[in-house]
């Protein structure tokens, strides 16, 4: 790209908690962020059942588009989105949507693992699909679907997962992104594509399923009812697919120059993993639990997916229903004057996946385990942020022992890099530096991902070279590590997988 020239990408980043429309402008060697639109994503029950709001979160990136457009006019080079994975919307035979798409914390996928172990051994449905096996992909959720009955499913003709749901809402284009795909437990990810013969075995209809395109792949032009409806005559916009799954965009975002790092993409999860260029479909892998999940430029993740702050932002919510309200920041100045290392839990243990009290279920895991429990916020916070940084020691040592490598630094990119005591900690039970940020790595990935579609950018090499020239980055180095070497023998029996 020639210097001196900018150009205007919009990137459509929805987390689990919030939504945001973001404005990279890129020079051809650094992107600058301009956060146009922020939006809450907040799951709605009905019935007892947990579903996402869809029509509100498309309705709120036309806001982003139209002040987007407002303020840039049309003269945006592009437009992609990225989303969670897992979930999917349906829609039948004149593409209305059937229903609203029921989230991942859902309590229906209950016992679907174990149904599906009935219909195919563990070690097989690993060897076709590669994937973790977490009770909220997507081919337990159909099977969760099918158990009750579900009408929706029957009608449906086409299943799209959420970030391409949103494509075809603005483009009219069915397609599913690779590395959103990867999530469903429904890819083979040798072939890149989707497991047919393993859908047949469960009497999953393969023929609602629409083709799978690599990340960077130019979707097509905003609908113009839509560039209408936003006031404009002009033709419509490019959308691109970026990687689709937040975690991809975040992972391309990592700004490393070698290969000896572990990266972790922090916020309401922790994805920790290494990047490599073929699926590890080992006996190890599986005995430890870990997932293939498609990365950009022909790229694979090869990550554990670990709860992350997901356990600070359920206190804090109890927390509020008690009356007491804190900040993020507050929680986190009282769990560093809270005395250190006294009882942990495993953050990836079933309990907390989605109580109704996260502090309840703590505290009855640690009497479980033996412990005390911790008895206040302070205690609480410190508990959760230490046990993260436990299950990051033993996730390094697992993916060492799994991959024949040694590790020498941590990447942890994304909104949980803005928790300086989680990243010193991580820093102090792993042994390791941790190099911190971008905050915003989903949202850059996410850009430079466009502009490597729209061939502004040549390669993934390249791209990282942006991220190191836009963004300054904090180091953590390890303090103390000997007191987590003598509480770690404990944590590691407290770890189910």
């Amino acid at each position: 790209m020639a210097q001196g020239k900018t150009r205007k990408f919009l990137a459509f980043d929805l987390g689990a908690e919030s939504g945001r429309a973001i404005v990279g402008c890129f020079d051809g060697t650094k992107v600058e962020l301009e956060v146009l639109h922020r939006f809450p994503n907040q799951p709605v029950v009905v019935m007892s059942t947990t579903y996402w709001d869809v029509l509100r979160l498309f309705y709120e990136m036309k806001e982003g588009l139209s002040l987007c457009m407002q303020k840039y006019g049309t003269k945006i080079a592009s437009i992609a989105i990225d989303t969670w994975g897992v979930d999917f919307g349906l829609l039948g035979a004149n593409d209305e949507l059937l229903g609203n798409p029921i989230h991942y914390r859902d309590p229906h996928t209950e016992g679907m693992i174990e149904e599906a172990f009935k219909i195919i051994l563990r070690q097989e449905l690993f060897r076709q699909t590669g994937n973790q096996f977490i009770r909220f992909n997507t081919l337990f959720q159909l099977m969760a679907l099918a158990r009750r009955g579900s009408p929706i499913l029957d009608q449906a003709k086409t299943l799209l997962l959420m970030p391409n749901l949103f494509d075809f809402w603005f483009t009219g284009r069915k397609l599913t992104e690779y590395s959103i795909a990867s999530t469903t437990q429904m890819v083979d990810p040798r072939k890149r594509d989707w497991a047919f013969e393993l859908l047949e075995q469960f009497s999953i209809n393969g023929a609602m399923l629409t083709e799978i395109v690599e990340p960077g792949t130019i979707v097509g032009k905003i609908m113009p009812s839509i560039m209408r409806e936003l006031g404009s005559e002009e033709a419509g916009i490019t959308v691109v697919a970026p990687a689709s799954h937040d975690t991809g965009s975040a992972v391309a975002a990592v700004p490393a120059e070698y290969g000896d790092y572990v990266y972790i993409s922090s916020g309401t999860w922790s994805l920790m993993g290494v990047e490599v260029r073929e699926p590890i479909m080992s006996e190890k892998s599986l005995a430890h639990n870990f997932t293939n999940e498609g990365g950009v430029c022909g790229t694979y993740r090869f990550l554990k997916n670990i709860m992350g702050l997901w356990l600070v932002q359920q206190c804090r919510r109890s927390f509020e229903r008690d009356g007491r309200s804190y900040s993020y920041d507050e929680l986190t100045q009282m769990a560093s004057t809270a005395k250190p290392l006294q009882v942990f839990i495993d953050p990836d243990a079933d309990e907390f996946l989605s109580p109704l009290d996260m502090p309840t279920a703590i505290r009855d895991f640690c009497r479980l385990t033996g412990q005390n429990p911790p008895e206040d916020e302070a205690a609480l916070i410190r508990c959760c942020l230490e046990s993260l940084a436990l299950k990051y020691r033993w996730t390094i040592e697992k993916l060492e022992e799994i991959t024949g490598r040694t590790y020498q630094v941590i990447h942890m990119v994304g909104g949980g890099t803005q928790n300086e005591l989680l990243c010193q900690l991580a820093a102090d039970a792993t042994g390791l530096p941790v190099v911190a940020g971008p905050i915003e790595a989903t949202a850059v990935g996410n850009i430079l991902m466009q502009a490597m579609a729209l061939g502004e950018i040549g390669s993934i090499g390249e791209a990282r070279q942006v991220v190191r020239s836009s963004f300054p980055v904090r180091v953590y180095e390890p303090q103390a590590k000997e007191p987590w070497d003598d509480i770690y023998t404990q944590f590691a029996r407290l770890v189910v997988n």
